[in-house]
């Protein structure tokens, strides 16, 4: 639960600090990339709190992760960049935490 309620607060930290003029698009615009979890849905079971998202759901790979982080010097995609790579380093640090690897 705590995973899940960082992908909202980390967001609003980051809209506070660095986006504040435009604090609203900015914020729904990160918390739309989480619709990058919908590749869970092709996973069985759907749900696995012992699975590293990282390298298994096919949104979760390594080189969308690379592209992810390219868009983030992308002026026009920078926010939904910010928001996946965000994303993506909480689901490693999940990983971390659940199951001692950065990587499925």
């Amino acid at each position: 639960m705590f995973h899940l309620a960082l992908h909202f607060v980390v967001p609003a930290v980051l809209t506070g600090l660095f986006f504040r003029k435009n604090w609203k698009i900015a914020y729904l615009l990160m918390i739309a990339t989480m619709i990058v979890d919908v590749d869970h849905l092709v996973a069985n079971p759907i749900y696995d709190p012992g699975r590293c998202s990282i390298g298994f759901h096919p949104l979760h790979e390594l080189w969308f992760i690379v592209l992810y982080v390219a868009l983030c010097f992308v002026p026009k995609a920078r926010l939904i960049g910010i928001g996946l790579s965000v994303h993506m380093a909480l689901d490693a640090v999940d990983c971390q935490l659940t199951n001692g690897v950065w990587i499925n």
